[in-house]
């Protein structure tokens, strides 16, 4: 059974949610984020906020991390005020999506220090954190997935173990991205096209999703966050971009072509050089409709 106390590193859009689910269940958490603005609302809460990332380390066996970029992560896990410095870490759960290569070098390091290592990404966007219904991709030693399997049901409802290996679980992640980042570019193409000819947007989400184009953007990301001009909780476009970046690259360390994934990551490319990085991948819609001259859906100001 694993420790009630955690560790717990990276507590922005993502890891506060899923932070606030295990105070919820009833562990107690030791976090640390750059943000003290972030760590604030979990410290009212009764989470002990740590001044480093070793200083985590040095309070507890079990250490989170949920970080937006691989060179964040290993910074954080390996540098020199990192997690593997730590005098009481013993075993590490990365939620992050770094890819394979990545999550190899961070496990074998950890590994010589006597400090298992889990890779396990999670999808399922800040909607999911908030409700706890994340998908989690886990790979590594089983005996550790399985002791670690009540703390992962507090953050998500799907977890799947998928091998020993470590960076199973970033291939698995990363192919989900590409996948979901090419339904997201789809979808917003079909839609303004649509709109453009005269169709109504809410109509056409209806038959989408009653039909073989349904998607989760289809499902989702449209009438929860598009036709209500929302544009709200799904990943950054800068984070969309690293992971379809990584998926390519692996893609093409592995020698498979992805004539399609390079195409969708040459927009995502676009999108972040036009400055807008930081805004939800859901609004990349933006950039189609200034170019066809339409706007799908309307503001909801109810």
């Amino acid at each position: 059974m694993t420790e009630r106390t955690l560790g717990f590193i990276g507590v922005g859009d993502m890891g506060g949610p899923m932070a606030g689910r295990l105070l919820d269940a009833g562990y107690s958490l030791v976090v640390y984020d750059v943000r003290d603005e972030a760590t604030a609302p979990l410290g009212t809460r009764g989470a002990t906020v740590a001044a480093s990332p070793k200083a985590v380390a040095d309070a507890v066996d079990t250490v989170i991390v949920i970080l937006p970029t691989p060179d964040v992560v290993r910074a954080v896990a390996l540098g020199d005020n990192g997690i593997i410095h730590g005098s009481a870490v013993r075993r590490y759960i990365d939620l992050s999506t770094t890819g394979a290569v990545m999550a190899v070098q961070i496990s074998n390091a950890m590994a010589e220090k006597g400090i298992e290592a889990l890779d396990s990404p999670v999808s399922g966007g800040v909607r999911g954190a908030e409700a706890g219904t994340l998908a989690l991709m886990v790979s590594g030693p089983k005996a550790l997935y399985e002791d670690m399997l009540p703390a992962f049901q507090a953050i998500g409802k799907n977890p799947f173990y998928l091998g020993e290996a470590p960076g199973l679980g970033q291939t698995m992640k990363l192919t989900n991205n590409y996948l979901s980042a090419t339904a997201n570019i789809a979808t917003a193409e079909a839609m303004v096209m649509g709109v453009k000819a005269g169709l109504d947007p809410a109509i056409m989400v209806q038959v989408f999703n009653a039909s073989s184009g349904r998607n989760d953007s289809t499902m989702n990301k449209v009438p929860n966050s598009i036709l209500n001009r929302r544009f709200d909780k799904s990943m950054k476009q800068r984070l969309l971009y690293k992971d379809v970046r990584l998926c390519m690259s692996e893609a093409e360390a592995l020698d498979v072509p992805m004539w399609l994934g390079n195409s969708v990551k040459q927009i995502l490319a676009f999108a972040v050089s036009q400055g807008s990085g930081d805004e939800p991948s859901v609004a990349l819609i933006k950039y189609l409709e200034d170019w066809t001259g339409v706007t799908v859906g309307k503001e909801d100001k109810g």
